[in-house]
């Protein structure tokens, strides 16, 4: 069976980064025919939080899974959007929260895909651990799918790279989010899963994170409240492509991802 290619696109932050992925990811659909394009989108409207509109506008751009991290319940319309079993919210929020942690999908030809959406507890809202919560949703996955990608989105790098290591050999590939700024360590464990500690953002590169400079340094400078607003200049796609053995679910490659719009 041929390689089957998954498309992993990074943190969209606002309007900036929505425009970004509808201008450039039609066409990585077109000329690299992935399998599957998951974009994380916790952070697309307004920078904070997945509403309806964001949601949608990053379908129609060519997503076919939205997952999710901490910001997830941030808009009034979060219930509504938790709804679509194409958007995932992190699978270690408490039991009783809205939405689901990981989702079955198909590629063109079939082959069954799971996404997994976990969320770190280190210097973050602590909930459910992450890595019994993956044990216990692989031991529903692996039966259903040998194709498995996991988000990861987390501040610590260091429990991104712990939970890679975890899951080698049981899953295609962990993919990290939340941190804005992507890393150089793409590669292959042990056991042939892809891992790459941060995917990078959809948004604006002049920026802190996505957000606009002098806001940031105000209030870190101060200490004093100031309204982030979303960035715009040097507007970057980035992500990663892993490409699997669909007989298996091993990787056999991966390959970051950054465009400039």
């Amino acid at each position: 069976m041929p390689p089957l290619t998954l498309l992993f696109l990074g943190d969209v932050v606002g309007q900036p980064g929505l425009d970004a992925v509808r201008h450039v990811l039609p066409g990585l659909l077109q000329t690299h025919a992935p399998a599957l394009a998951i974009v994380n989108g916790e952070n697309a409207h307004g920078g904070s939080g997945l509403n309806r509109a964001a949601a949608q506008h990053l379908f129609e751009s060519g997503a076919a899974v939205i997952t999710t991290g901490d910001h997830f319940f941030k808009t009034k319309e979060h219930a509504d959007v938790a709804a679509d079993p194409r958007v995932l919210r992190p699978a270690n929020y408490p039991r009783a929260a809205v939405g689901r942690g990981w989702g079955l999908y198909a590629s063109p030809d079939g082959t069954p895909v799971a996404v997994l959406n976990l969320m770190g507890r280190l210097f973050m809202e602590a909930h459910r651990c992450p890595f019994e919560v993956a044990d216990e949703a692989l031991a529903e996955i692996q039966p259903q799918a040998r194709v498995i990608l996991v988000d990861m989105h987390a501040e610590s790098n260091g429990e991104k790279v712990a939970l890679g290591w975890h899951l080698d050999g049981r899953v295609s590939a962990v993919l990290g989010t939340h941190t804005h700024v992507q890393t150089a360590d793409e590669r292959l464990l042990a056991h042939a899963t892809a891992y790459l500690t941060d995917a990078g953002m959809c948004g604006a590169h002049d920026s802190v994170l996505g957000r606009d400079v002098a806001p940031v340094l105000h209030r870190l400078r101060t200490g004093m409240y100031a309204r982030f607003t979303v960035a715009t200049g040097n507007v970057k796609v980035c992500g990663a492509f892993v490409r699997v053995d669909p007989a298996t679910g091993r990787a056999t490659s991966i390959e970051r991802l950054q465009i400039r719009v």
